[in-house]
């Protein structure tokens, strides 16, 4: 094996362990974000919808859950969106100043 083929399998092996930590790091965020999600959708809307816990939950409790988690989760991707998109086109803007 010549020298510039060790370099290249080198930098080759450098480039997917740092593709094989950025999915992981992605992929725990992501768990994080999901985790996080779930704690504030039951603080919030079991605050709000069950005033009274009991041994079950109410059909009227059991309506405003699902409403709520629904429009929770609705407004928390309509953010986590917009987040995205801002964080690609500061990405993209900064790439186009450096070059």
């Amino acid at each position: 094996m010549t020298l510039s083929t060790r370099r290249y399998n080198a930098a080759s092996n450098t480039s997917y362990s740092k593709t094989q930590i950025m999915r992981q790091v992605q992929q725990e965020a992501a768990m994080q974000n999901a985790r996080m999600l779930v704690e504030k959708l039951n603080e919030h809307c079991f605050e709000r919808c069950v005033p009274k816990p009991g041994t079950s939950l109410s059909k009227g409790e059991e309506t405003c859950f699902t409403s709520c988690m629904e429009k929770y989760m609705s407004a928390w991707n309509t953010v986590s969106k917009q987040y995205v998109a801002r964080i690609q086109r500061e990405s993209h803007a900064g790439a186009s100043l450096s070059m």
